[in-house]
Formats: C-alpha cells, structure tokens, sequence
C-alpha cells in the first residue's frame, strides 16, 4: 500500500482496487503491530529458543519452561 501511495495513487483508489476498507488500513498505519502480536511473537521467540537448546524434549518440557517463565500459555 505505501509503494502504491508513494507512487502518486490516492489510498481510497488503492483500498478500491486491493478490496481493502480505508478504515482499518489508517488503522494499522497509527500501529502496524499491536501489543497482543508483540507479545505473541516473544513468547514464540522464548518456546524456540528453549527447543533449539533441548530439541529432545517435547511440548511438556517447553509448557514448563513457559510456566517457570511465567508465561501464560494453553496446555494439552
């Protein structure tokens, strides 16, 4: 979207052809990544991190990892 505004077309042109609202474009532009993904994408980064330093181990190792972070996560 900004190559195409940056290219001299208007956004409500850009929006129509991409099939796009303008609303929750302006939306993400005031704040392209929100709280609950910058969290996500740590705690993604933190399971990851604890698997490539044990990669023996399965989800019950890493659900206790999570958990002695204090990290709140879904258990099976």
């Amino acid at each position: 979207m900004k190559e195409l505004t940056g290219d001299g077309v208007p956004v409500t042109v850009a929006c129509r052809v991409l099939k796009l609202a303008r609303q929750p474009y302006y939306r993400w532009l005031d704040q392209p990544v929100t709280e609950a993904m910058l969290e996500e994408a740590y705690r993604a980064n933190a399971l990851f991190d604890a698997h490539r330093n044990d990669p023996e181990f399965g989800y019950r190792f890493l659900a206790d990892e999570a958990h002695d972070e204090c990290i709140e996560a879904l258990t099976r």
